[in-house]
């Protein structure tokens, strides 16, 4: 019911009460899946058709994903800021044009050189549309009670391999790679914008603040959160870092233990499955609690599942579901830690300023595993992965007493 102002008229019903709930969440985890399986997880399945259909080195057709989550980590806080003043809506429907002319650049391309320029595109898209600016697009929607909203679309998310790997290997043997690529194009501007333009309310747009010493602009960390806000940033930085480099080079890992390639395929399958319970787990008993303790047993399953695969190789099924609960926890705590510890004022700001690292790193991962197998072997990588997973677990404590001491409006 609409409220009635004391002149007897009713008032506009907020944007959130303008749609579902549950009718934004899905269009966004749905969208999502089809984001992540166009873009992200794309060369993991066509990077060899490609290679061979053409004759570019794999490197570089592989190496082109890093060249857009470059990209990404750059335009990741202007689109922050965009969010913050526009919302969500034209944002992330930017996101599906953008990675449909991407995706069109890949099958279209003549050359490599044209070819990296489309993963441009995409970066361009994958900066407006994966996580981090739906998480600000509902945290801008929903202000402090987004958080089950954010988890619930990460329930989607975890699912973006397991559809889109078999979906993108049926597409390639029927249409070939290019095909498969101007399907996914077809998908964005069919489907997925469709998705965001009619599901997503239209909000009004926030003019900027004048900013004064008592009221600073939206996004300022004050002095007494910086420490907080650079815990959380290393945090999310090294932890994504470690999170690709297992990604890429898990199945070389697995093998060094001892594993036949069938074997270590199976194990690796566990990853997103355990990703997904662990969100489960976290909607169903962390809800009631102060997010950061998600974060911090998102570091401790982590941490404890590489170093048990270091040193009880007989247990690796065990250690690679403690490993993918922790991962999969983690993609809701990096939504739901800064709105809890920072607010919704800037929230979105926040969020791009602190998945610029994030994105870095990601980028930089495949390249840091190589370095590290070459380095240290596959144990030794391993070594460097729990220490680091260690060190990121360090990283977490200390925001545990600053988040209980009480959220502080930026």
């Amino acid at each position: 019911m609409s409220q009635v102002t004391a002149a007897g008229d009713a008032a506009p019903a907020s944007p959130a009460a303008s749609r579902p709930r549950l009718v934004v969440v899905s269009a966004v985890g749905v969208a999502q899946i089809l984001a992540w399986g166009s873009s992200y997880y794309l060369p993991a399945v066509l990077a060899g058709p490609i290679a061979a259909d053409t004759g570019w080195p794999l490197g570089w057709v592989v190496g082109a994903l890093s060249v857009g989550l470059l990209v990404s980590g750059l335009v990741s806080p202007r689109v922050g800021h965009i969010i913050e003043r526009h919302g969500g809506r034209p944002v992330l429907a930017a996101s599906a044009v953008l990675l449909a002319l991407g995706l069109l650049g890949l099958a279209l391309a003549p050359s490599l050189p044209v070819f990296v320029a489309a993963w441009v595109l995409i970066g361009f898209g994958m900066g407006a549309g994966l996580y981090d600016p739906a998480f600000s697009a509902l945290g801008r929607l929903y202000g402090e009670t987004a958080r089950a909203s954010i988890t619930h679309v990460t329930l989607f998310g975890g699912f973006a391999s397991t559809v889109c790997w078999p979906f993108t290997a049926f597409l390639a043997s029927h249409l070939g790679w290019r095909g498969a690529c101007l399907a996914y194009a077809a998908i964005h501007l069919a489907i997925v914008l469709p998705l965001y333009l009619l599901a997503l309310p239209k909000e009004a747009e926030r003019p900027p603040k004048p900013t004064t010493a008592d009221a600073p602009p939206p996004g300022h960390v004050r002095p007494d959160q910086r420490a907080a806000f650079l815990l959380l940033a290393a945090g999310f930085t090294l932890a994504y870092l470690i999170m690709t480099v297992i990604a890429v080079h898990l199945l070389t890992l697995l093998q060094a233990q001892g594993l036949a390639l069938a074997a270590a395929v199976g194990l690796g399958a566990l990853i997103g499955p355990s990703q997904v319970g662990g969100r489960i787990l976290e909607m169903m008993f962390g809800t009631r609690q102060h997010p950061v303790w998600s974060l911090l047993a998102s570091s401790a399953l982590v941490a404890v599942g590489l170093g048990l695969l270091i040193s009880m190789t007989g247990f690796a099924a065990a250690c690679i579901v403690l490993y993918g609960m922790g991962s999969g926890i983690r993609s809701i705590a990096r939504g739901t830690v800064p709105l809890a510890m920072f607010g919704k004022e800037g929230y979105a700001i926040l969020m791009g300023r602190l998945a610029m690292p994030s994105l870095f790193a990601t980028a930089a991962a495949p390249m840091v595993g190589a370095w590290l197998l070459e380095w240290g072997g596959p144990t030794g990588t391993l070594a460097a992965l729990f220490g680091a997973s260690v060190v990121n677990l360090a990283l977490v404590v200390p925001l545990v007493p600053m988040a209980l001491r009480g959220r502080q409006k930026v």
